[in-house]
């Protein structure tokens, strides 16, 4: 932070945002802002003006109108945790840091809602309520540091979104600060489905290019009666996948459905919660369903039955919650796990319908073997949405970019199987280019047409979440200007 004998600066933006914030929570230093070059796509990086560190709803709204104001462009970050670029600073934007406003607001429980800010840790939230029996679903990897205001830009998900959705399930309402300053409520006492549009939908997932979220009131879930949690290991790929389908065809809805292909088992079990899986394995699911008492037996026993018909090499139950929660976070180290076995990675994110595993996958190890890249798999299989890791060393010259090309072909393959190019992580900067795999040129002005509405200066999180434009956007950007 910055030093008690003041602001040693001439740059008169600086002065005003630190008399905004106050001059200790204000970076501008180079050495101060090598940090906020990234978040976690590290293989772009760009230095910001400044980051701001505001501690409440008022402050964020003075911060914004001024860098409005004076054509400063600007973007939220909370943790730093996405995976496709959303919050590097492209532009040399003034970078208005959440994670001081972290406080939990209020718990209702009567109606099963709670309201934080957007710096508040996911995981916290489940810590805070468990003792009364209650828990925040939506979990991604990165919940243990990830917070809930960057899981509402990216909607992001998490191994038990098969049962219980993804973020913008659990969103009842928000309050917004817009590009221009102005304090917006949608979603009034918790009741998000008001007449009119669906703004809560429309923000939720806008990758912070059409407002900047400074409170959250989310719903919160009972407790389940029960869970069991079920590892089965396979020799074949497809075997594993083809188990995947037919749990589901079954009637049974798990609440998660995890699977890792070799590569990936070979990295979480370097990493620091090694289970013994075995070395020689090709694939294994871990399984969990939960629910009332009544019943979970009946639908471990037919998941253990699919299992068997799809030549399962052993299966087993977790004998307790300490084995249960081991394989848990075994499970979740994965991406980080990466490091163990390469020097560098990337993390792609698509999705793609069920029933079209066994062969996209296939695709995906063609790519490997075209790139010359080893690919590891870790995905929520339940609903198709897969992380291939590209594993790579940037110190080798062209790896990064065949890493780059490999990503792009895996996201083809989900398009091309009918899927999508992300499930959870977002587009960013990393995806830009590959929404044409998904969306025409008019398709996606529709979309940039909504963010001018909200965001008419383009000056909040500029250069995200949509490809450069096509000849149609161009031409009608022109028409515009000549006006």
């Amino acid at each position: 932070m910055l030093r008690k004998k003041g602001l040693k600066t001439h740059d008169k933006h600086i002065k005003k945002l630190a008399a905004i914030v106050g001059p200790k929570e204000i970076l501008f230093h180079k050495e101060e802002l090598i940090s906020y070059e990234s978040d976690g796509f590290t293989i772009h990086s760009h230095m910001p003006k400044a980051v701001v560190f505001p501690t409440n709803t008022e402050e964020v709204a003075e911060v914004v109108k001024y860098c409005s104001d004076n054509d400063l462009p600007f973007l939220a970050r909370g943790a730093g945790t996405g995976l496709s670029g959303g919050a590097i600073p492209l532009n040399g934007e003034v970078i208005i840091s959440l994670v001081k406003m972290k406080r939990l607001l209020s718990v209702d429980l009567e109606n099963r809602r709670a309201v934080v800010e957007p710096g508040y840790v996911n995981l916290k939230l489940t810590n805070s309520i468990s003792d009364k029996g209650y828990y925040y679903a939506p979990d991604p990897s990165s919940q243990y540091c990830c917070t809930i205001g960057g899981n509402v830009a990216e909607n992001a998900g998490g191994a038990h979104c098969l049962k219980y959705g993804v973020t913008t399930n659990h969103i009842l309402g928000l309050e917004v600060v817009t590009p221009t300053g102005k304090i917006m409520e949608i979603g009034h006492d918790g009741i998000p489905d008001a007449p009119g549009y669906d703004l809560l939908g429309i923000l939720t997932g806008s990758e912070g290019t059409l407002g900047i979220v400074t409170k959250i009131t989310v719903r919160i879930l009972k407790n389940p009666e029960e869970k069991q949690t079920v590892l089965a290991y396979f020799d074949d790929v497809a075997d594993g996948s083809q188990a995947v389908s037919d749990i589901v065809s079954a009637g049974i809805v798990p609440a998660a459905l995890e699977m890792m292909d070799k590569i990936a088992i070979e990295g979480v079990e370097s990493a620091a919660f090694p289970v013994g899986h075995p070395k020689d394995i090709e694939a294994l699911l871990l399984i969990e369903v939960d629910g009332i008492s009544a019943g979970i037996n009946e639908q471990i026993n037919e998941i253990l039955d699919v299992c068997k018909k799809r030549n399962v090499r052993s299966v087993k139950v977790a004998q307790d919650d300490e084995e249960r929660a081991k394989w848990w976070a075994n499970r979740k180290t994965g991406f980080g796990a990466m490091g163990t076995i390469s020097p560098d990675y990337l993390v792609q994110d698509g999705v793609i319908p069920r029933s079209t595993l066994p062969e996209v996958l296939k695709r995906i190890g063609e790519i490997s073997k075209e790139s010359g890249l080893r690919i590891a798999n870790i995905f929520h299989a339940g609903d198709g949405n897969l992380h291939p890791l590209i594993l790579f060393d940037s110190r080798i010259p062209g790896q990064t970019d065949k890493a780059l090309e490999a990503g792009s072909a895996c996201l083809q393959a989900c398009a091309d199987a009918g899927g999508s190019i992300t499930g959870e992580h977002g587009v960013g900067i990393e995806k830009r280019e590959e929404m044409r795999f998904v969306f025409s040129d008019k398709e996606i002005e529709a979309q940039t047409d909504i963010r001018e509405v909200f965001n008419p200066h383009y000056l909040l999180n500029a250069g995200k979440l949509f490809p450069s434009p096509g000849r149609c956007a161009e031409v009608k950007k022109e028409l515009k200007a000549a006006e």
